[in-house]
């Protein structure tokens, strides 16, 4: 795979920050744990959805393990989260964006790259949504909850947009950075407003509530 375009790569380092750091702020909301716990969490939620795609794509060792920006970035957010939850959580929304900012740059960096190794549309697909919320999801099965990708809040669905128009740009020889920032402004947009007007992804149908003559 070639190197990644500076803004995009910073766009990644930040939204690896903003993984730590709200990872870990789930971590200290959900459960009592030491700084250990809650530091390794957020790392878990910033670096293991390209950790699991990198180690299926026998791209070893994981491009996170050799750069140490992103261990450090991941671990800095974590400390952060442990030390000033309180005031943190004063920061809900910029925190809701930069994660927002990383969710839609992962997706791009994670479809691109699995193109890159040969993959077909479906896996490339697979593999930008999972860098997108895989740690997030390894995290919340850590601490013991559904993963909140699988029961609320539009985000698999803007991830998939992000990595779906990445596909579209790499398979018409458009891809370069102006696709990649516009499949990162489409995830960002929708995620958003996802947030803002708290939308959700479709759910099954509701069973009819017993009628209370049958009791």
């Amino acid at each position: 795979m070639g190197s990644v375009p500076p803004l995009l790569l910073a766009l990644d380092l930040a939204g690896t920050f903003a993984f730590g750091l709200n990872g870990a702020l789930t971590a200290v909301r959900a459960t009592r744990l030491d700084v250990v716990g809650v530091v390794g969490l957020g790392m878990i939620t910033a670096l293991g959805g390209g950790v699991i795609r990198d180690v299926i794509l026998g791209a070893v060792p994981p491009a996170t393990f050799v750069d140490w920006r992103y261990f450090a970035l991941a671990a800095g957010g974590g400390l952060l989260a442990f030390g000033f939850s309180r005031v943190l959580d004063r920061l809900e929304m910029p925190i809701t964006v930069m994660d927002a900012i990383g969710l839609s740059t992962f997706a791009v960096i994670g479809a691109s790259k699995a193109l890159a190794y040969g993959l077909g549309v479906g896996p490339a697909l697979l593999l930008g949504v999972v860098t997108g919320v895989g740690g997030g999801t390894m995290r919340d099965v850590l601490i013991g909850r559904i993963p909140s990708v699988l029961r609320s809040d539009l985000y698999a669905i803007p991830a998939f947009v992000a990595a779906a128009i990445t596909v579209v740009a790499t398979h018409l020889d458009l891809y370069g950075l102006p696709a990649a920032l516009l499949a990162v402004a489409a995830c960002f947009v929708i995620r958003m407003l996802g947030v803002h007007l708290e939308l959700n992804a479709p759910g099954p149908p509701r069973p009819p509530d017993p009628d209370p003559a049958d009791s």
